[in-house]
């Protein structure tokens, strides 16, 4: 059994290395998109605060639009 664990973990040891070496994934936001979210959610000024629980704050509009 010792064996097998070590052929298998020298077998996949150029994957990790190969995995550890590669650049990391990063997503490019749509710039075209982005601005029309941010425009539609300048109108969503109204949503700042809840009237059932003003003491709590809202999320301010527009922040989801800067999510890739």
């Amino acid at each position: 059994m010792r064996r097998i664990a070590a052929v298998a973990t020298l077998a996949l040891l150029p994957l990790a290395i190969a995995g550890a070496l590669a650049d990391p994934a990063s997503a490019v936001p749509d710039p075209v998109a982005t601005v029309d979210c941010l425009a539609q959610a300048a109108g969503d000024v109204t949503s700042l605060v809840d009237p059932a629980s003003p003491g709590v704050p809202a999320e301010v509009p527009g922040v989801a639009c800067l999510a890739p």
